[in-house]
């Protein structure tokens, strides 16, 4: 029976109901309890007309129904990258102290609401804004040969204590189609603080590959104690061996194993939220980019090292045939940063320095603008010749450390 026909029923047994003696108004009950399958007590209520139908709905009334709270939420969640709600929680009072000066300000029993919202009210809220969408990847990475028997295999990371093992991979930006010339971007990714990088090169060549990773290293606020690839020839080649076994202190130079993206995790995941969900899948075909895209990498790279919280897996346990896992606190690598203990306080007050002096939505404008005017050079740019452009020596000096290198 309809909710509809039952409340009809309920109305026409009413008027039966009040007219009837002690007698028929029991088999008259015994009806209704019967036909609408109600418990006998609430059946009388009804009846009696003691009992009136709920109105809107059920439960205790929402906290954080102010359309104040929802659009300074709704605003953070957008500018920060459409972050989960564990992250997001962790990320507001960073985005909050500056809200203000963009958005104008917030009163005050909005600002304590957002401050304490749980991350499944989050969620429950941005619920109706959230949209997905897949689109085809590709695989670029061609084996590399020539040293795979001289580069040790590495296949675990919990040995790893401290900040300074990388993990690298390489990113396509082909449109769908592997042939010709186009730039690929190159992603490093401390396994131990998150703390990651992008560079732009042309054709993943050893040249472009080499300069980059020499250009990273000498931005990172930690030395190199380790580099882990794929076997890719961009990386397994003579030239990036010497680069990091030729000195006082070797690097650890490893390798995954083929078609393990497991191996590689850390970095794999890192290829989506800060080269993909950036860039997306179109053909980046004209080499006057590469300036334009090594910039907008650095302002990015500020905006997710700095403001931008993650997931660190700890522990992972099979129960018989499901898995259950997990995760740390949502930290930004700069907090994970901090907390390693390994920075010295001439590096650490450079890093506080940094952060203290940077605006997450300044940053976000930056790197819409740089994006704005990608597009315009990808719509009005000619194909590349062939040959080799070369990687551009014109990024922005910058005086400080930078936030390079879930």
């Amino acid at each position: 029976m309809s909710c509809e026909s039952r409340s009809e029923y309920i109305s026409v047994q009413k008027r039966r109901y009040r007219r009837a003696g002690k007698a028929y108004k029991t088999r008259l009950l015994d009806e209704v309890c019967e036909v609408c399958d109600y418990e006998r007590k609430y059946a009388v209520k009804l009846l009696n007309g003691t009992r009136r139908p709920s109105e809107g709905k059920r439960g205790r009334k929402s906290e954080y129904n102010d359309p104040e709270l929802i659009t300074a939420l709704k605003t953070c969640w957008l500018r920060s990258g459409l972050m989960c709600g564990k992250r997001l929680k962790q990320a507001l009072p960073l985005w909050l102290k500056h809200y203000e000066k963009h958005y104008g300000a917030l009163s005050e029993e909005c600002r304590k609401k957002l401050l304490k919202i749980s991350p499944a009210s989050i969620d429950r809220l941005l619920k109706p804004f959230k949209a997905q969408a897949r689109r085809k990847r590709n695989a670029g990475t061609k084996p590399g040969t020539l040293l795979k028997n001289q580069i040790p295999i590495r296949t675990s990371n919990e040995d790893i204590d401290r900040p300074g093992y990388l993990e690298a991979d390489t990113v396509a930006h082909c449109g769908g189609s592997m042939s010709g010339s186009f730039i690929w971007s190159i992603t490093y990714t401390d396994i131990k603080s998150t703390w990651t990088v992008t560079r732009a090169v042309w054709n993943k060549g050893y040249e472009g590959v080499v300069d980059q990773t020499r250009d990273v290293e000498g931005k990172l606020p930690f030395a190199i104690l380790g580099f882990d690839c794929d076997n890719g020839s961009e990386f397994l080649n003579h030239h990036l061996k010497r680069y990091l076994l030729d000195r006082k202190k070797p690097v650890h130079f490893t390798r995954s194993r083929a078609y393990r993206k497991n191996d590689n995790a850390h970095v794999e995941q890192k290829n989506w939220t800060h080269v993909r969900e950036l860039l997306g899948y179109d053909r980046l075909e004209n080499p006057a980019m590469l300036k334009e895209l090594n910039a907008l990498y650095l302002d990015w790279e500020k905006l997710n090292n700095f403001f931008k919280p993650s997931l660190k897996l700890v522990s992972k346990v099979r129960i018989k045939s499901r898995y259950q896992k997990k995760y740390d606190k949502p930290q930004t690598p700069f907090e994970r940063l901090k907390a390693s203990g390994i920075l010295s306080e001439e590096q650490l007050s450079r890093l506080k320095r940094e952060y203290e002096s940077l605006d997450p939505f300044e940053l976000d404008k930056r790197i819409q603008r740089r994006l704005r005017k990608i597009e315009k050079m990808k719509q009005s740019g000619e194909p590349t010749a062939v040959g080799n452009p070369g990687v551009p020596d014109c990024l922005p000096s910058l005086t400080t450390v930078q936030p390079t290198g879930t």
